[in-house]
């Protein structure tokens, strides 16, 4: 009797049909079906549409926007400033250690081309400003002993006294006296002040090019003492007069230096490294920063003190001063060559 032989699975039979048609459907080559539309509007529009792309590409990405170069912004900056003149108030004769606040000469620095002084402060009791808000009154009653106001210039005895000058009367403080409006006497600064010189000097890095350049000169002469800024022949040579920074900033001298303002000097470095380091140049630009159109918050003036010693009782003059404040605003940016791509999409004229 014959031994029946066993059938194969049927799911090993299946998988074996389908490894099959996988490796001749590997080899088949397949390929879109092109319908030409033979219609004049369609391919204007087709064509247009490709121009328009093109043009993209070769006007904007890569001539205007420059995309093939590698770029870096924001270089790292370091300024010092010095600036020179005398000029003379009704009361003195007035030299740069005097005008200019801070001295260290970085860049921020403010020139002061009117002050308010309030002398002979002494600690003691005496009227409030009449600034003051609620600092008027009647009679005593209208003055908390101990109160204190913040805008004020310190605490309430409790007496309610005559005002500095006119009929008013206001709570008394204790504090420095007399307060600043009660006695201060003004003095302007800013007759000379136009023909002020400023040193501005700056260096510039860009890290990531190991690019370094700054905006003097290299002359071993006396160059700088004689040279004042000039964008066509003296560019180099950055000495600016205060006045020549006011008028490009467009302002009034005579009422800024009454009412004092902000102005920026805007320095801009902005370079191509694939040209020689000569065609990269600093550009100066001057414009006024604070808002001068806000009455609440145009101008600028700012306050400090000098002590002294009178019959070993302490002393100071408070002076308020308005003047002109210098910011000194660097930036740019720098771009070279061709950012790495791959070889068969790098144009001919790649470095």
């Amino acid at each position: 009797m014959a031994v029946s032989q066993p059938k194969p699975l049927a799911g090993v039979a299946a998988v074996r049909r389908l490894a099959r048609g996988c490796w001749s459907a590997f080899w088949d080559y397949e390929t879109p079906k092109v319908v030409v539309v033979r219609n004049r509007r369609l391919g204007v529009l087709y064509r247009s549409v490709q121009l328009l792309i093109l043009l993209y590409f070769v006007w904007y990405v890569f001539l205007v926007q420059k995309s093939y170069q590698d770029r870096e912004t924001g270089p790292e900056s370091s300024i010092i400033s010095k600036v020179k003149g005398v000029t003379t108030s009704v009361y003195k004769v007035w030299d740069v250690e005097e005008y200019v606040k801070p001295p260290e000469g970085g860049s921020v620095f403010s020139i002061i081309t009117r002050i308010e002084t309030t002398p002979f402060q002494t600690l003691g009791t005496c009227p409030e400003s009449i600034r003051v808000p609620s600092a008027t009154c009647h009679s005593d009653d209208d003055c908390a002993a101990g109160e204190l106001d913040m805008l004020g210039n310190g605490p309430r005895t409790g007496r309610c006294l005559p005002y500095y000058h006119g009929s008013a009367r206001t709570c008394e403080v204790s504090g420095w006296c007399p307060v600043e409006d009660g006695a201060s006497v003004s003095q302007f600064l800013g007759r000379m002040a136009p023909n002020f010189t400023i040193l501005i000097k700056n260096s510039i890095h860009y890290p990531k090019f190991h690019f370094s350049k700054g905006n003097i000169a290299s002359r071993k002469d006396d160059y700088l003492k004689h040279c004042t800024f000039d964008e066509t022949s003296d560019l180099y040579c950055p000495i600016f007069k205060l006045g020549f920074i006011v008028e490009q900033a467009g302002e009034n001298f005579s009422e800024l230096a009454h009412k004092g303002g902000v102005i920026g000097v805007i320095i801009n470095w902005d370079c191509d490294l694939d040209l020689p380091a000569s065609e990269c140049n600093p550009k100066y630009s001057f414009r006024r920063l604070d808002p001068k159109h806000v009455p609440a918050s145009s101008g600028y003036n700012f306050r400090f003190a000098k002590y002294y010693q009178i019959n070993g009782t302490t002393t100071r003059t408070l002076i308020k001063a308005y003047g002109i404040r210098i910011d000194i605003i660097v930036h740019g940016q720098v771009t070279e060559g061709c950012p790495a791509l791959p070889v068969s999409l790098s144009p001919p004229w790649s470095p």
